[in-house]
């Protein structure tokens, strides 16, 4: 695994990063905007060399966890600890770290030879993921697909997000803009799906595209607003991921890093969304650990409805992590034997974390009361005029007044924050939000008939044979169509 310090070099790379509101980055790791959050991806390479993540974050082998190549349940059950280890140190609000890049490439590989058209393109996945491994370069995703300007256009035709301008001996040269998705300024490589509508002789083409390639821009939008003050701000002043659109203005891809499939990106996707889901676990799970620092700090532990309120996240975060842990220890396999975590608990998990989503959130913001909105800075208790009176009116019950002022801070962070309003507003959107998820779920379970069939089996009458083929193969419903003048 490289180190922080190497990543935080390879930014400077000739990258060209546009942030909503600040202007072109030229130094990601100096700017307000980006320097935080490069400073936790460095943190992530570093612990991979910490003899105090070894058990969390490397294979019995040495082996980072992210690298792994799982062929069974337990190496499942290995990479979901490090995942979980490492997302709940930022409060599951940076979602895209390298380790989500290497599993873009595994699921790309598997994905490639599943269609098996194309034996170059095989070896060409193969070897990139390889290099993945080996390099520890960031990888990140997007799905394609156009932004709002272009699906307003008149002419369906030019609809789509990309279009060839050429092809050469050595590759293609493309155009086009795509939507948003998250970390691209953070990011070396961009995966680029086949929501594109770009084809190559009737076949999807998805493409691999280097940030700082000659004529590709990333546009971010305008970061969280956030206090000034880390200490009024302690996760948004630092897990600001940055979401974005990538722009490319004729843009050449060497044919190796462009991959032919059909237009169903969700192999890809097949390990992506058991890492999203312990993402969500792991904000659910900080937020847990606040509403219960919370109870306690606010005198509150042996209050019936605090209790009751405690429980109700309790319920919400033990329910996802039942669904993590059955896709783990449920799996399905590829072809090539390679297992990836059961859709129909990942998908079950990922619609009762979206439903929770909001309630936990809420609870965070009534549980400690009116102390949440008057909770004092740590300047303010500095200030010699403020400091007694604020001493009284916040200390007392085990804890200092600037202990339980900094636990009330981080509180509203996380809970009623611009990034929490970013977050949920992303996180309810993102693959298409409940509807699509549900879509998902009915693709996905296999016993409608087991169950309909056996059920009408134990009747006294004679029933027909139930098959409900049609409804599990009917297509998930586009996400919300946009049309010119609609």
């Amino acid at each position: 695994m490289r180190s922080g310090a190497d990543y935080r070099q390879s930014l400077h790379n000739g990258r060209n990063i546009w942030v909503m509101g600040e202007g072109q980055v030229a130094d990601m790791a100096a700017h307000s905007a980006t320097g935080a959050v490069v400073e936790e991806y460095v943190q992530w390479y570093d612990r991979h060399a910490d003899p105090a993540w070894a058990d969390r974050l490397l294979a019995p082998d040495g082996t980072p966890q992210s690298a792994v190549l799982p062929r069974s349940a337990a190496d499942l059950r290995g990479m979901g600890r490090s995942f979980a280890a490492t997302t709940f140190q930022n409060a599951g609000n940076i979602t895209h770290t390298p380790a989500y890049g290497s599993l873009i490439a595994l699921g790309l590989e598997t994905t490639v030879r599943a269609y098996g058209r194309f034996p170059a393109d095989i070896a060409q996945a193969a070897a990139y993921r390889d290099e993945i491994v080996v390099s520890g370069r960031f990888l990140t995703f997007c799905a394609g697909h156009p932004t709002i300007g272009s699906r307003l256009k008149p002419d369906p035709a030019d609809r789509q997000a990309l279009r060839l301008v050429r092809e050469t001996e050595a590759g293609l040269i493309v155009t086009g803009k795509i939507g948003m998705h998250t970390s691209p300024a953070y990011a070396e490589d961009i995966f680029v799906g086949a929501g594109t509508g770009l084809e190559i002789d009737g076949h999807r083409a998805t493409l691999v595209v280097p940030v700082n390639a000659p004529g590709v821009t990333v546009v971010c939008r305008k970061p969280a607003a956030r206090e000034a003050n880390p200490f009024a701000a302690p996760w948004s002043s630092r897990f600001d991921e940055l979401d974005g659109q990538l722009w490319l203005d004729e843009v050449f891809v060497p044919h190796e890093r462009v991959f032919r499939l059909d237009a169903n990106i969700d192999p890809i996707a097949r390990w992506l969304f058991w890492h999203q889901l312990i993402c969500w676990l792991s904000k659910a799970e900080f937020a847990l650990g606040l509403a219960l620092a919370c109870a306690d700090a606010m005198g509150l532990r042996q209050h019936p409805q605090t209790v009751d309120l405690l429980m109700d996240i309790v319920t919400a975060v033990q329910t996802a992590r039942s669904c993590v842990t059955a896709a783990e220890l449920d799996p399905q396999f590829t072809p090539e034997g390679y297992c990836y975590p059961n859709h129909n608990h990942i998908a079950a998990g990922s619609i009762a974390m979206l439903k929770a989503r909001q309630s936990i959130t809420e609870t965070l913001r009534v549980l400690p009361g009116s102390s949440l909105v008057v909770a004092p800075t740590d300047t303010d208790l500095a200030d010699p005029t403020m400091a007694a009176g604020l001493a009284e009116s916040f200390g007392g019950g085990g804890y200092t007044a600037l202990q339980r002022a900094a636990l009330l801070q981080a509180t509203w962070d996380h809970a009623s924050s611009a990034l929490d309003g970013r977050e949920s507003a992303f996180e309810l959107h993102a693959n298409g939000g409940i509807p699509v998820w549900r879509g998902r779920l009915r693709r996905s379970f296999t016993d409608y008939d087991t169950l309909a069939n056996a059920v009408l089996g134990m009747l006294s009458v004679p029933m027909p044979t139930v098959d409900f083929s049609a409804m599990r193969e009917a297509p998930v419903a586009p996400r919300r169509p946009v049309t010119p003048g609609g």
